[in-house]
């Protein structure tokens, strides 16, 4: 059994076509993980799952995390295995967290265990203007790096805090105990044990060990700008009922700006980590 897909893009992104009565067969998994990590994004247009289809999916491609357990900080003992991302009054999440993906990022960076593997979302209602996603390869952003610019950013290692993600939004004095302490550095640069690299950037890197504040941001901005270049950047212009699953570990993402009272409702899961980054 094959499955058929079409490249979006030459580094990023790929339409599969997927039956879902295969979700659960091995070889269908083993063929979507082989698809997934060379094209870093997977659209399954207009498959429409249920939220039961999407928890089987995800557990086909790994074991699955519930992250909703750490928003702003907080153990929670019940939240639903799948994730509601809104900003509809009277939603769970709190509303700068939804804001907050507004801005290029990768998940995961500011706690102390393996980022998701990879995101599973899709999409229940749409906003009638803006509530794109859009995708950036970290991994083909860090290969079309010249040397001399791989050599100058080797083994630097940048702190990650959820005051960083936060700060286009709220003052940090603003922020609660829990956020301020919401924090982990990383290498800049990771090497998987499978040999592959990738920039750990985005919206959560603070500081560049050894670097002052200046130094810090005027880098990472500039690695920021190189990655989401079009030529590793996927716009995915959601339809009723897609899916899009993508490899959290090599891909930075964002939602563009939509209303609040848009009624936009996306169904998250997520895939577990299994290689932490240092």
């Amino acid at each position: 059994m094959s499955l058929k897909y079409d490249i979006l893009k030459p580094e990023i992104g790929a339409r599969v076509y997927l039956d879902r009565a295969g979700i659960g067969n091995p070889q269908v998994a083993q063929q979507l993980l082989e698809l997934l990590e060379t094209h870093t994004v997977l659209v399954f247009p207009g498959i429409d799952l249920s939220d039961g289809e999407q928890l089987a999916l995800t557990d086909a491609l790994g074991g699955r995390i519930n992250i909703a357990t750490r928003i702003a900080g907080l153990e929670r003992e019940k939240t639903a295995e799948v994730y509601q991302v809104t900003l509809n009054e009277g939603a769970a999440i709190e509303k700068e967290y939804v804001l907050g993906t507004f801005f290029w990022h990768m998940d995961g960076l500011t706690v102390d265990v393996p980022p998701p593997k990879a995101t599973v979302l899709s999409a229940r209602h749409l906003a009638p203007k803006g509530g794109q996603t859009e995708f950036a390869s970290t991994k083909a952003a860090y290969a079309a790096l010249a040397e001399d610019e791989k050599a100058e950013i080797a083994g630097l290692r940048v702190l990650h805090t959820v005051t960083a993600s936060l700060r286009e939004l709220m003052p940090p004095g603003a922020l609660d105990a829990a956020r301020r302490t919401l924090r982990h550095e990383h290498p800049l640069v990771w090497t998987r044990a499978n040999g592959t690299q990738s920039l750990v950037i985005g919206s959560t890197a603070d500081l560049i060990n050894g670097k002052s504040q200046a130094e810090s941001r005027a880098l990472l901005a500039r690695l920021l700008d190189w990655t989401v270049q079009p030529a590793f950047t996927y716009r995915h212009n959601w339809s009723h009922g897609d899916c899009v699953v993508w490899d959290n570990t090599s891909a930075l993402h964002r939602v563009l700006p939509y209303a609040v009272d848009s009624g936009r409702m996306m169904h998250r899961t997520t895939i577990a980590g299994l290689e932490s980054v240092a």
